[in-house]
């Protein structure tokens, strides 16, 4: 039988960016604990799919596809799930996207679609979440996916790493201000994992050899690793947590 602290049953979860990736094995891994699941994506069919997926192993699943960097729209989502009924006690800011450039060659339009999808959307989100957190007065969870980047830097992807240092410290603001109505802000760090977004890297024999090298565990993480840490700073085993940054890395940061 599960721990009580980590029952996450009554309790819902709009996860942002869910269709498929780390997204998809978070939102499985809150239902699989007892969470009503909210996914959040842009591709219509590709987003049904998934939320049949869940609901075929009998989670309940419902669905909000929404552009996450676009403040009109998602107020017009939250207001839309408020007129539904459902109210979100667990949010997990996990959309993102990635863009391997030199500095020097990167134009603002790229740095500002990389910086407003994975930093300003979370913002965005966290706010209308926040909001009816507050006003019900029952607290809630944010969590907010960082990355190793949100810690050190790598050439080629200079407006991810920027995006991720600001999801660490939007994480510290957001707990600043909000810890007093007994919600929780904290953030989960991913090492590199082996997903669709980096099938690029993982196909490549020199990156793929630099990472079971430079990594303790001598392996890419499996998304379904995020899991047991989503579930412990959504449930109320982490009550007191507040702020922080938790590294999923297989020790990529611990060692030199």
């Amino acid at each position: 039988m599960s721990h009580p602290l980590f029952n996450l049953s009554g309790r819902t979860a709009l996860v942002t960016g869910s269709s498929r990736g780390l997204g998809h094995g978070i939102a499985e891994a809150l239902a699989q604990a007892g969470a009503r699941i909210v996914l959040n994506g842009i591709d219509l069919e590709r987003l049904a799919q998934s939320a049949e997926s869940l609901r075929g192993k009998g989670h309940r699943v419902d669905t909000a596809p929404f552009d996450v960097t676009d403040d009109a729209a998602v107020c017009a989502a939250f207001e839309q799930l408020d007129s539904r009924g459902i109210a979100v006690d667990i949010l997990v800011n996990n959309a993102g996207i990635q863009l391997r450039k030199l500095l020097v060659d990167l134009s603002v339009d790229e740095w500002d679609k990389v910086l407003r999808t994975n930093l300003t959307s979370a913002f965005l989100v966290g706010r209308e979440a926040a909001r009816r957190m507050i006003a019900r007065q029952s607290g809630g969870k944010v969590i907010n996916i960082g990355s190793l980047t949100s810690e050190a830097a790598r050439a080629t992807v200079a407006p991810y790493t920027a995006a991720k240092g600001g999801i660490k410290m939007l994480t510290r603001a957001m707990a600043a201000e909000w810890a007093q109505h007994g919600i929780q802000a904290n953030a989960i760090g991913p090492g590199y994992m082996a997903t669709e977004m980096n099938t690029a890297l993982l196909q490549n024999p020199e990156f793929d050899a630099w990472v079971k090298a430079r990594t303790p565990a001598r392996r890419w993480g499996r998304p379904d690793e995020l899991g047991g840490t989503a579930i412990y700073l959504a449930s109320a085993a982490s009550d007191y947590v507040n702020g922080q940054i938790l590294y999923v890395d297989g020790g990529m940061l611990a060692v030199l």
